[in-house]
């Protein structure tokens, strides 16, 4: 039998929905949307059509989404656009980017390079809860700062930012507001004018859309250097033939996600907390929760299991495809960096393990990893 599937915050199946729309544009409709031929003006409608419905599930206009390769490269052409011009001017002082300490390495890393390349980078820390500190930011955005850039939602802990508060501190010191929504959209309501931000990086491949397709939101009247070369496609901003069959997918994904909700949330945090109840019943207070008890993506559930290491805890169940929050190196734990940076104490993260159930997650398969992880923790308690 294949494992239970719990690890949709790391990636979803391709919806069927999806499956059927991006199916014709594989073969019948192969046309470059460049080209001005009818086989070309049809990809062109198609992929346009996907804009449109990309933006209708944040809010946003047609015109100020920009197709990308996925998240990762979102969050690279919006950080590293903003600050290369600056960069390449040599302006005094520089661009100085401020984030927090437990974002996904498509943001950190993309801040450690830029780092190098001569920006300032202020890193603001997060409570025990994940939720980063306001007033560390408010003293961050004394210096002048270019851009603020915090995810809405993490990825591990699922706990959601306050990005409307961060905007508000960031936008009235002149700063402008990046946000990473991989994990959040299609999961609660993602509204660019609500959060307040002025870029926006969506990842295809967590939103039952395939891998290696993207988005990126900028908001109009926003400036910024392109991270591809080339000729003129998406409006001169990212240059590259558009992945056509994919972006369709993409498109069908969030209108899925955009009829689906709220619906969708309420259902997805009943299995989430089903799946609590049934460990707290079977461990008790062996098991605690990491992350925001309530401010929380409505699917994501992270613990640590006391006594135990996660990855062995989850490699004594292979009926279970999830995921941990500490790696075992040479008979050595680490703890997640964003574990480390919630200030979890090593003997407690250890035993950290991240489930996360989504649109074809059942009740059934919740109460039978619940009775697994239980009855596997207790056998390996009594083998130490």
């Amino acid at each position: 039998m294949r494992p239970i599937y719990l690890d949709y915050n790391a990636t979803t199946p391709i919806d069927p929905v999806v499956v059927e729309a991006i199916e014709p544009f594989l073969h019948e409709h192969f046309g470059n949307p460049s080209s001005l031929h009818v086989y070309g003006q049809t990809a062109h409608a198609a992929l346009e059509r996907a804009r449109a419905q990309v933006a209708a599930l944040l809010g946003a206009r047609p015109s100020e989404i920009v197709f990308t390769s996925g998240g990762t490269e979102a969050t690279n052409h919006a950080l590293t656009g903003l600050v290369l011009p600056a960069l390449a001017t040599r302006a005094a002082p520089p661009p100085h980017i401020v984030t927090s300490t437990v974002e996904h390495p498509a943001t950190a890393v993309t801040c450690a390079f830029l780092g190098r390349l001569g920006c300032r980078v202020t890193r603001v820390p997060v409570d025990g809860r994940g939720v980063i500190d306001l007033t560390a930011l408010e003293r961050a955005l004394r210096r002048p700062t270019t851009v603020v850039t915090v995810m809405h939602a993490n990825n591990e802990v699922g706990t959601l930012e306050p990005i409307r508060a961060i905007a508000d501190l960031a936008h009235a010191r002149g700063a402008l507001v990046h946000t990473d929504a991989a994990q959040s959209a299609g999961k609660i309501p993602v509204d660019v004018d609500a959060l307040g931000v002025d870029l926006l990086s969506l990842a295809g491949h967590k939103l039952y859309a395939p891998k290696g397709v993207g988005a990126l939101y900028v908001r109009t009247g926003i400036s910024l250097e392109p991270l591809i070369h080339g000729a003129g496609h998406e409006a001169g901003r990212r240059a590259g033939t558009e992945n056509v069959p994919y972006l369709v997918g993409l498109g069908a994904a969030c209108e899925l996600a955009r009829r689906s909700l709220p619906a969708a949330s309420g259902a997805l945090r009943q299995l989430r907390d089903r799946l609590w109840q049934r460990l707290r019943d079977g461990l008790g207070d062996d098991v605690v929760l990491n992350g925001h008890p309530e401010a929380r993506l409505p699917n994501t559930l992270n613990v640590n299991v006391l006594g135990h290491v996660g990855a062995e805890l989850l490699a004594a169940v292979p009926e279970i495809a999830a995921s941990t929050g500490s790696a075992c190196h040479e008979g050595r734990v680490e703890l997640s960096p964003v574990l480390l940076a919630m200030g979890v104490p090593e003997e407690v993260g250890r035993g950290a393990i991240r489930l996360s159930v989504g649109r074809f997650t059942t009740e059934a398969e919740v109460d039978r990893v619940g009775a697994l992880l239980v009855d596997a923790a207790r056998s390996l308690s009594r083998t130490v």
